[in-house]
């Protein structure tokens, strides 16, 4: 089982843009990747909205996810957050096997 949270990041002016970009060059995005239970930590751009950036976020357990809540870093994003103006949405997915009927519509 895998927990996966998408955050979208919506600001003006390119600030989420920004945002995913002083994660990244600050190192952080790395740090994040590095922590035990990160299966996944990627930015994306809308294509209908260039003011908003998606992070797909994905944890082996809650606990993993707990983990990263608890560290240092969790500062530094809501400095960075606040810094740049962001408001944000939060979905968030549990992974399922997916049917053998989906299968005929994925190509590998």
């Amino acid at each position: 089982m895998a927990i996966t949270v998408n955050l979208r990041y919506t600001g003006s002016d390119g600030n989420a843009r920004k945002f995913a970009e002083e994660m990244i060059s600050s190192g952080t995005v790395d740090a994040i990747r590095a922590e035990e239970g990160n299966l996944r930590y990627e930015y994306y751009q809308s294509l209908d909205d260039p003011e908003t950036i998606l992070l797909i976020d994905s944890w082996a357990s809650q606990e993993a996810i707990d983990a990263h809540h608890a560290t240092p870093m969790m500062a530094t994003i809501a400095a960075l957050r606040e810094k740049y103006d962001l408001h944000m949405t939060v979905e968030r997915y549990i992974s399922a096997d997916m049917p053998e009927t989906d299968n005929q519509f994925i190509r590998q």
